[in-house]
């Protein structure tokens, strides 16, 4: 698969999402307003529905660096790493992307937006501190082919929508068992309050497993694209199978990382928490490393 494959392929997924979300959120709200007796609550989901999948296109990056607690730098604040990623990004022929940080030891970098023209890259202090300056170019280059090729776009969107199927299910499972009220008789009222139940229970467990899925389903393929796209830009392959050896050996897990942010990380932020085999959206570092090792000979 080609780097221009890929980003069709990207588009395409992106909007497969979206469209899917739609979908599932209106008919929940048709589900729950034939329950209720209440119109409005479709409406409610239709609205919801469009405003998130709105949102999760355009401002996807803004609420991504802001569940990071990102801070931006500039060439005045950070002259060192702006020229790092300048540099790279002219052999690349990207725009320059706005560069965050994210105070934090633990040595992880990512990158979202959703076109080239408005990436980002977003380095913590730790790996900057950690890495050697050819280790860190390779992590950056890594980066900036996932910009390039639209790996962000839908990383990001599946960020915020993941987010939010799983704020409604347990929105449905407090309703069910704290909130949910009917002005009709008491036996009408039972029915309607054992289906909210049963509702509420199936989302609660489907809405977890679906996002896993759909963070698995940005395929990992994605990260050997990218690692390859990585070395060939820098044309030293061992300069970021090292930094992905620093990474990986590293004990620290992210502060900042949660499961809807975890596969936009260069390498799982979960490291030396239990929970990261429960959630492996990055492939093998060992089989990276060795990929990427054996395009030197």
């Amino acid at each position: 698969m080609t780097l221009y494959t890929q980003s069709d392929r990207n588009i395409r997924m992106t909007w497969l999402y979206i469209t899917g979300f739609l979908v599932f959120v209106i008919g929940v709200g048709y589900v729950f307003a034939g329950a209720m007796g209440n119109s409005l609550i479709l409406y409610i989901a239709v609205a919801f529905s469009i405003i998130m999948s709105f949102a999760s296109y355009w401002w996807s990056d803004k609420i991504v660096l802001s569940m990071s607690s990102a801070k931006p730098i500039d060439h005045a604040t950070n002259p060192e790493i702006y020229h790092l990623v300048e540099n790279l990004c002219i052999t690349a022929g990207l725009p320059v992307p706005r560069i965050y940080i994210i105070n934090d030891s633990s040595p992880n970098a990512f990158a979202t937006g959703r076109d080239p023209e408005h990436g980002v890259i977003c380095l913590t202090t730790g790996i900057i501190e950690k890495l050697e300056k050819v280790e860190l170019e390779g992590v950056i280059a890594h980066e900036l082919s996932h910009i390039g090729n639209r790996d962000i776009l839908l990383s990001t969107v599946v960020v915020v929508l993941v987010g939010f199927v799983t704020l409604l299910a347990d929105w449905f499972r407090n309703w069910a068992f704290f909130g949910g009220r009917s002005r009709s008789n008491d036996n009408e009222n039972g029915q309607l309050r054992l289906i909210l139940i049963v509702a509420a229970v199936i989302l609660s467990i489907l809405a977890p497993i679906a996002a896993i899925m759909m963070q698995m389903a940005i395929s990992r393929k994605r990260e050997f694209l990218a690692d390859a796209n990585g070395a060939l830009l820098t044309r030293y392959p061992e300069g970021l199978a090292r930094a992905l050896e620093k990474i990986s050996a590293d004990p620290m897990p992210l502060k900042e990382a949660n499961r809807a942010t975890a596969h936009l990380f260069i390498a799982n932020p979960f490291r030396g928490k239990n929970i990261a085999k429960l959630f492996l959206t990055h492939p093998p570092i060992e089989e990276r490393i060795a990929t990427l090792r054996g395009m030197e000979k």
